[in-house]
């Protein structure tokens, strides 16, 4: 299935970037105060190259001799490529990982055969334990502890501070095993530097993170948390996917990766981190410590608000000899997460349509803060089915219940095309009969529209053609031409004007 090597480390794939031209070194003193982002920014929406900043200039004006890299999911290629596959190839990788959540019953031994690639990747999530790995190749620990001497990003003029933006968070909940990877929870999480040794984690209530959080601070005792800095990309990808619960990101990175996880015991916290990243921050969340967090810009092109969230002491920062610092910056629309989103969302539509068969295509536009604004293509059989795809979607996964306006349309229409959408909402849709809404639902709650927090209303436009009890006039017919008068005309421009042929 894959087309492309296995990078077990984020160094692998850097190095394929550079092979390929796809990654600019940056030998210009570049401040990690606001001018990283101006400079990433740029890049990122001319559809550039992995940047490395190769002079990273501090807060306090002194050179940092780690490395920066900014931009590596800022093109959908290069995410498909961390996946290990083209973008040609992510739709058919869909389908394969819906096979994963309900394989189909084997029939015969020439079908479980075919089935070797499945077995292959399951197999791969289980992870290969080591004593020790690159990671930890320096390690400092107590007084040595010195978070200020990386160069983390402050994005925006009006940022409340340093801010490390592409962690991957590693938890456990309570009563678990170290050893138990299985039960571990990936996710990637803002967290604000204070000073030398403390961190503010920023997690959300309904994610793994906090739900984890929530076991130790209800038994009284520190959570370890490990926060792992330049991981591999299928451990990142892994991290940002919107898996199942019950399913850990850790050990599924191996199915993405095409080779099982290789991990090593943390040195101060009893966790399992990865043996081929960049750094890993151990440390401790003590029962009841919270700071102040923020603001920082989002990707909602705002501030957020100023809230409390725990504080994880840093016990001690691992890293190699030559360490190289990922970072990115979130903001409205273009930026990594929404370009991520955008492969993501391919990913996920052959498990949505498992669920929803009529489902021909959906699409979540970039723009709408990847999630807000969901557009599905439907084949309509009977009078409602719209209205049942629309609370199908709101009811199916986590993250549709933050998608505040739900369009459905018929499958002559292309759910990716403003054009079409516009027709069919101009022709097939009655304002008065065609919109469901929704009062005090789930909503992110950094959305602002909403009027009360966490809270919201939801609207699904139902721009289908209107059939049996759904209309009492007879329906228009849509204008299209013959085939043959399509191919003449093709053919004809082909010879006489071949700039203008389709």
């Amino acid at each position: 299935m894959r087309k492309l090597p296995v990078f077990s480390s984020l160094r692998s794939f850097l190095d394929w970037s550079k092979d390929r031209g796809d990654l600019t070194a940056i030998p210009d003193p570049v401040r990690v105060v606001h001018q990283m982002t101006a400079v990433h920014d740029a890049v990122l929406r001319a559809g550039g190259p992995v940047l490395r900043f190769d002079a990273p200039v501090l807060a306090d004006g002194k050179r940092s001799a780690i490395p920066v890299v900014t931009n590596l999911f800022g093109t959908t290629a290069r995410v498909a490529a961390g996946l290990g596959m083209t973008l040609d190839d992510v739709p058919g990788f869909g389908e394969f990982l819906a096979s994963l959540r309900s394989p189909a019953p084997v029939e015969g031994m020439r079908d479980a055969m075919s089935r070797w690639p499945m077995l292959k990747a399951a197999l791969a999530t289980r992870p290969r334990i080591s004593k020790r790995g690159p990671v930890q190749d320096e390690v400092q620990d107590g007084e040595a502890v010195d978070l200020t001497r990386i160069p983390v990003q402050t994005p925006w003029p009006g940022d409340g501070g340093p801010l490390i933006t592409w962690t991957t968070v590693i938890t456990r909940p309570h009563g678990s095993e170290p050893e138990a990877a299985a039960r571990y929870n990936l996710g990637v999480y803002r967290a604000q530097v204070l000073d030398r040794n403390r961190l503010i984690m920023r997690w959300l209530a309904h994610r793994g993170g906090a739900a984890h959080h929530r076991t130790w601070d209800q038994a009284g005792e520190p959570m370890p948390v490990a926060v792992v800095l330049g991981a591999d990309p299928a451990t990142l990808l892994a991290a940002a996917l919107p898996l199942p619960e019950t399913v850990s990101e850790l050990t599924f990175s191996g199915v993405l990766r095409g080779e099982r996880a290789h991990l090593v015991p943390a040195r101060t916290v009893p966790l399992l981190v990865p043996a081929d990243a960049e750094m890993v921050l151990e440390g401790w969340i003590h029962p009841g410590d919270t700071a102040l967090e923020g603001p920082f810009g989002d990707h909602t092109g705002y501030y957020n608000s100023v809230e409390p969230f725990p504080v994880m002491r840093v016990s001690a920062i691992t890293h190699r000899r030559d360490p190289i610092y990922l970072s990115t910056y979130t903001g409205r629309p273009p930026d990594e997460p929404a370009i991520i989103g955008e492969v993501f969302n391919q990913l996920a539509l052959p498990v949505i349509r498992q669920q929803i068969p009529e489902v021909v295509d959906l699409w979540l536009p970039p723009a709408a803060c990847s999630y807000r604004i969901a557009v599905v293509a439907i084949k309509k059989r009977y009078p409602g089915q719209a209205r049942r795809v629309m609370m199908s979607l709101w009811g199916m996964l986590a993250q549709f219940s933050y998608t505040k306006m739900v369009i459905v349309v018929d499958d002559d229409i292309d759910p990716r095309n403003w054009d079409d959408i516009a027709w069919a909402l101009a022709t097939r849709m009655d304002p008065a009969r065609d919109t469901l809404v929704l009062d005090r639902t789930p909503m992110d709650y950094l959305d602002f529209a909403s009027p009360i927090e966490g809270l919201a209303g939801k609207i699904g436009i139902d721009a289908t053609t209107k059939i049996g009890t759904e209309t009492t006039r007879e329906w228009g017919k849509v204008m299209k031409l013959a085939p043959d008068d399509t191919a003449f005309a093709d053919a004809l421009l082909a010879r006489r004007l071949p700039g203008l042929a389709r």
